[in-house]
């Protein structure tokens, strides 16, 4: 008989929900992690998620769900974290130094580690003692409504063992999943973080009646600042216009199921940043991640305007207006 692959997936949001859908319909078990047990129990009785993408309907015998994060994590191969960075660390806080290092650690967090200013493959290395070699990254250009939709749509597997990117890649790839593999473990994994902070930006930039035009000029600058600072961050030969950076990037500032950009929209449109975040009832990552990342670069010294921006705009109470009329004139 063959071996089936036992992954976990841990997260309860929509890209937790779309990556159970897709390792549902492979010969895999999955076990599956959701915080709150009242959701366990509606998708075991109703086969949908409550919260999240509530068109997905799961049957399947080898789908197991649990809150206790011991009992998920306890026999699978492969766990692909799929929470909010400000989650993870409140989630594996029960978990034993060398618990994951025998395992492949994939990240589909596209957020840093607040308080640690550190990405999701860092961290797991640091605090679980995972090396390097068995940390994975998962990168779009993928939204997780489109994938519920099962339109046609692109995963970047990053590890740095390519037998085991391509063991990761099977694994997801289906008729409307492709996948491409990647050694760029710390790009692919910083580009995703950056590319939310500029979806911001592309949305403040809306809000405030900014055209396409303008929004074009934009995300070319933002592909070059994401360069700027993977460079300076781990310098490898690597082609920013692949679709893990450039795509990515594209799909997260133009897309309306971007929760990033909507959230930049609201900011734009004069809201405050918690009325905004109540409103969505969603994670924006990038708001998180803009301060991280302000943080980070005071050791890189890249040049970052539109990241400077959004940070100003967010966490120094900077107008929107007079904020993007300053980077307008950078950007000229």
């Amino acid at each position: 008989m063959n071996h089936v692959p036992r992954a976990a997936v841990v997260g309860g949001g929509s890209w937790a929900t779309a990556l159970v859908k897709i390792l549902t319909e492979k010969p895999v078990q999955v076990n599956w992690w959701l915080r709150n047990p009242d959701n366990i129990d509606y998708i075991r009785k109703y086969r949908h998620n409550p919260n999240y993408i509530s068109s997905i309907e799961f049957h399947h015998e080898r789908l197991i769900l649990d809150h206790d994060i011991e009992v998920v994590l306890n026999d699978a191969e492969v766990i692909i974290f799929a929470i909010p960075s400000a989650f993870l660390k409140p989630a594996l806080e029960k978990i034993s130094g060398d618990r994951l290092k025998d395992k492949l650690i994939i990240s589909a967090i596209k957020g840093i580690v607040p308080q640690e200013n550190l990405i999701v493959g860092d961290y797991v290395n640091r605090y679980f003692s995972v090396p390097y070699n068995n940390i994975g990254v998962i990168a779009g250009p993928c939204h997780a409504e489109e994938v519920a939709l099962e339109k046609l749509s692109y995963l970047t597997i990053a590890f740095q063992d390519q037998e085991k990117a391509r063991t990761v890649a099977d694994m997801l790839a289906c008729r409307y999943i492709k996948t491409i593999i990647s050694d760029d473990i710390f790009g692919t994994e910083y580009s995703a973080v950056l590319k939310n902070i500029f979806a911001i930006a592309a949305g403040i930039c809306h809000g405030i009646g900014y055209g396409d035009n303008f929004l074009a000029v934009l995300i070319s600058a933002a592909s070059r600042e994401i360069e700027r600072f993977l460079q300076k961050v781990h310098p490898i030969q690597r082609d920013i216009k692949a679709s893990a950076y450039l795509g990515d990037l594209m799909v997260t500032a133009y897309s309306q199921f971007s929760r990033n950009r909507t959230f930049g929209t609201m900011i734009g449109h004069g809201y405050s940043v918690k009325s905004a975040q109540l409103e969505m009832n969603m994670v924006a990552e990038g708001y998180y991640a803009s301060k991280c990342i302000k943080e980070i670069n005071k050791i890189y010294n890249v040049d970052m305007p539109i990241a400077d921006a959004v940070y100003n705009i967010l966490y120094e109470k900077i107008s929107p207006v007079v904020e993007m009329k300053l980077l307008a004139e950078k950007l000229s």
